[in-house]
């Protein structure tokens, strides 16, 4: 009998570490979005970054789209004339966008291109963050790469990350999904392990109390606490959806999910 209450205990320890966080779901679009890749909460506006095409092709299709924080579509084509599109960050009034060789700067007021900064040799641009003193960072996957630029003006950053894909910038370190490796880099280029995830990250956002939602493009999505434990909160493999770049509203603890080629976003609260 002790042995039966033993593990009794234990599976019950056991379920509830393993449901100690969880996603609900609040909304999702019809599947009107065109190959979605990325999101970015500003306001009440989600931008969504639109490849419509081949994921890495310089086809003119790609875009950006507005969605409502309410689910509501509101320009399923604000920006035209992109390739693929993928990371976005507001800097100022401005998107800065991962556009596969090139980052495009978009002015939000009105949707205009206002510039492309090119960064030579890049060939698989993929998501970009800034850090509180206005730095852009923008990861290559292709390359292994993560570039930075000041003033517009870009330069190689780190090397040799490879499957390097989500980046984000909080306070003085950079936060990045490499592969399974989930790192960070301090401003000394000191690079140090953070945690090891199922599959290989896309997108990472900070919860802000230390703790990390991660993607992985698959359709998995985990939460990573500062101390390393990942605990896979959402699966929606079973259905055949992917799970990019996520947005996050920390407010509201709401996570916004491109489906790729689901076609979709949509909203799950943090619980």
């Amino acid at each position: 009998m002790k042995t039966i209450v033993t593990i009794l205990l234990v599976s019950l320890a056991f379920t509830a570490h393993a449901q100690k966080h969880k996603l609900v779901k609040l909304w999702e679009t019809d599947t009107v979005i065109a190959v979605p890749e990325s999101v970015l909460p500003v306001g009440n506006m989600l931008y969504v970054s639109l490849i419509d095409g081949d994921p890495w092709g310089a086809d003119g299709k790609g875009g950006i789209a507005k969605v409502g924080t309410n689910g509501k579509v509101v320009n399923r084509y604000w920006v035209h004339g992109l390739n693929a599109p993928k990371g976005m960050a507001k800097v100022g009034n401005s998107l800065y966008v991962a556009d596969i060789s090139e980052v495009v700067v978009i002015n939000i007021a009105n949707g205009k291109v206002t510039k492309r900064i090119k960064l030579e040799g890049a060939d698989g641009l993929n998501d970009v963050t800034v850090s509180s003193a206005g730095i852009v960072y923008v990861s290559d996957s292709k390359k292994a790469t993560i570039w930075r630029i000041e003033k517009n003006k870009p330069s190689l950053y780190l090397e040799n990350m490879q499957g390097v894909n989500g980046i984000r910038a909080v306070k003085n370190e950079l936060y990045i999904a490499s592969g399974k490796s989930f790192v960070k880099a301090d401003n000394k280029k000191q690079v140090t392990p953070v945690a090891t995830l199922p599959q290989g990250g896309d997108g990472v956002e900070p919860i802000g109390n230390g703790d990390f939602i991660a993607t992985a493009w698959g359709g998995w999505i985990y939460y990573v606490t500062a101390a390393g434990n990942v605990e896979t909160i959402l699966d929606l493999t079973g259905e055949k959806k992917n799970t990019a770049d996520i947005g996050y509203d920390a407010v509201k603890r709401i996570v916004y999910i491109p489906t790729f080629f689901g076609k979709s976003v949509a909203a799950y609260r943090v619980q």
